[in-house]
């Protein structure tokens, strides 16, 4: 088997944690043996961090694997995938580490299972350098549901920087096959929504300013739409530790939807908080794409996995999005490999012929 390895390197493009990520996910669909080099060599600390030990043991567990060289600090991994089962799985950082991470190297596997999956992921909801849970249940899920498959997630309690101590449950039933999307038609947007929230010893107060802030400054773009930000002290029983952020997002006549998000740190002004997840909102309106730029590098691995050609159209091309379609394309292989600044084009690759094992 040793010789049929697809061979990774870690360290080129964006250099982190999500080409561990895309290939570990597509290793475990396609039946891949894997060996991963240079792992975050693009990072001040290189090698597997707590998330990510996490996760790629996670994902060996979901498909009874064998996995070598996986340790905190490791540069090199190697990973032989078995059969995806369902049941349920524990994933814990033990950390501030992302859950939504979690959630990106898992869910796609699960999807593919033999039979229904929980995921208890255990970490940071709400991370920096990573999509807030918020963002994920407001954002990602309506649109990757469009692939023609639903999740349950359930929010048991909320962790923040740096201790962690969060944690979701999702619950998966398996499909047979990912239908292709069509996100080419932004059409115009209709509401503007969102959430600031403190937890622990954070005043309401706080969120009460940030939604303020973040309101003024779109109202300087966009005079004509109600915005309505919610501010919400979390339940003390249901978030571990202080924190505070805000999500806004922005819905479309035709379905799309975009966010901006920040999270709140000590010594930052509530105000400023509010205003950079504002500001991040109206650049991802002005760009005429169809998602905002954290959502387009997460369909990569969906639309690569559809049966059938799925387009998106983008806004500027991010790396991480660059190196997503990377590994995707040299993993799964789609027919058409087709990707312009604007429209993103990836498809008619065959269902993971893991599910008819």
């Amino acid at each position: 088997m040793e010789g049929q390895r697809v061979e990774v390197d870690g360290g080129i493009m964006e250099g982190g944690g999500q080409i561990l990520r895309v290939s570990t996910a597509l290793s475990c669909l396609l039946g891949l043996p894997l060996r991963v080099q240079k792992i975050r060599a693009g990072r001040s600390t290189p090698g597997l961090r707590p998330q990510h030990l996490s996760g790629l043991e996670m994902v060996r567990d979901l498909c009874d694997g064998h996995l070598e060289g996986a340790e905190i600090g490791s540069t090199e991994i190697t990973f032989t995938p078995e059969k995806i089962r369902g049941g349920v799985h524990t994933a814990d950082t033990k950390t501030a580490g992302s859950v939504c991470l979690l959630m990106q190297v898992s869910m796609p596997c699960v999807l593919f299972a033999a039979s229904p999956s929980e995921l208890r992921l255990k970490g940071g909801t709400n991370a920096e350098m990573a999509p807030q849970i918020d963002y994920t249940m407001m954002v990602f899920k309506p649109i990757a549901e469009k692939f023609g498959f639903t999740f349950n997630c359930d929010i048991k309690t909320r962790g923040y920087y740096p201790k962690g101590g969060g944690e979701v449950i999702v619950r998966m039933s398996p499909v047979k096959r990912l239908d292709p999307i069509n996100l080419t038609d932004r059409g115009s947007v209709t509401k503007i929504y969102g959430r600031a929230f403190v937890a622990g010893v954070l005043p309401l107060k706080v969120a009460k300013d940030m939604a303020a802030a973040a309101v003024r400054c779109l109202r300087k773009e966009i005079r004509d739409l109600y915005v309505s930000i919610q501010p919400v002290q979390e339940a003390r029983d249901q978030a571990f530790g202080n924190g505070s952020g805000i999500i806004i997002v922005a819905e479309t006549s035709t379905g799309c939807l975009f966010a901006g998000s920040s999270l709140g740190k000590r010594g930052v002004n509530a105000d400023k908080v509010g205003i950079e997840a504002a500001e991040m909102l109206l650049a991802n309106l002005r760009h005429g794409g169809t998602v905002d730029e954290y959502l387009q590098d997460q369909l990569i691995i969906f639309m690569a996995l559809a049966s059938g050609i799925s387009r998106i159209k983008t806004g500027p091309v991010t790396l991480h999005t660059q190196t997503a379609i990377h590994f995707a394309e040299q993993l799964a292989k789609p027919e058409e490999n087709v990707w312009s600044p604007g429209t993103g084009v990836l498809g008619d690759c065959e269902p993971p012929r893991r599910c008819w094992d």
